[in-house]
């Protein structure tokens, strides 16, 4: 019902396409969007579910298959790249016993990695659930992990 709810919120106008997908995919648990959804978009929109696959699939922001409940994404621009004496998605990928691209067996964790988050002042940065952390270190790595494991 959370997709009805959404789509009625807004004018069957291609225009709010991507407010439409953003929101839907934020409140969704899983957070992605998938063909029967697409297609339900498509509908209300009155466009072709192509123009809905092709917008959810050009952003990075936007999945097409489940995500954990947390998503966090590795700046891998040059900043970030070159100002971390560790390597964060290593140690991430440590941490949580998974690799990008793939979420915790719990649904808790989705590891990915993204362009530019605007951080480049204090690299290395990440983003967590669209919270911004920076000028990382392993320890703060492992401290900010432990407090969204509870």
């Amino acid at each position: 019902m959370l997709l009805e709810d959404i789509l009625l919120k807004y004018p069957p106008s291609e225009e709010h396409l991507i407010e439409i997908l953003l929101e839907f995919q934020t409140q969704k648990e899983t957070h992605y969007i998938s063909e029967e959804e697409i297609a339900k978009i498509a509908s209300y929109l009155h466009i072709s579910e192509s123009r809905v696959c092709s917008t959810n699939s050009f952003y990075s922001f936007f999945s097409d298959k489940p995500r954990g409940k947390h998503i966090i994404q590795v700046c891998k621009d040059i900043p970030c790249y070159v100002n971390d004496s560790f390597n964060v998605l290593e140690t991430l990928q440590k941490l949580l016993g998974i690799h990008v691209g793939e979420t915790t067996a719990n649904k808790k964790f989705t590891l990915e990695t993204t362009s530019c988050i605007g951080c480049c002042d204090n690299p290395p940065a990440i983003r967590i659930d669209g919270k911004m952390y920076t000028n990382l270190t392993v320890d703060k790595i492992k401290a900010i992990i432990a407090e969204y494991r509870g």
